[in-house]
């Protein structure tokens, strides 16, 4: 995870970018769904996730209107369909 944020950082200190946040985002998506896998009817932890993937939802659109390099250079570093 640490890799991936080092990665897509914009400077050294980097914790708040939108790259970043993704980044975090995408991490803690991958933990939810296994957890909501195995528990299928923890409903509290199934609306984290889809709260999660909103927002990093929210976050690729707007790389995608506004920073459209840095939005397929996240697509391909995290791995995501879009």
């Amino acid at each position: 995870m640490v890799k991936k944020i080092n990665d897509l950082a914009v400077h050294d200190k980097d914790t708040g970018s939108s790259e970043v946040q993704i980044a975090l985002l995408t991490e803690k998506i991958e933990n939810l769904s296994k957890h909501v896998k195995q528990f299928k009817k923890d409903k509290h932890s199934s609306v984290g996730l889809l709260k999660a993937v909103n927002r990093r939802k929210k976050l690729l659109d707007y790389l995608k209107k506004y920073k459209f390099d840095s939005y397929k250079n996240v697509l391909t570093k995290l791995n995501i369909r879009k």
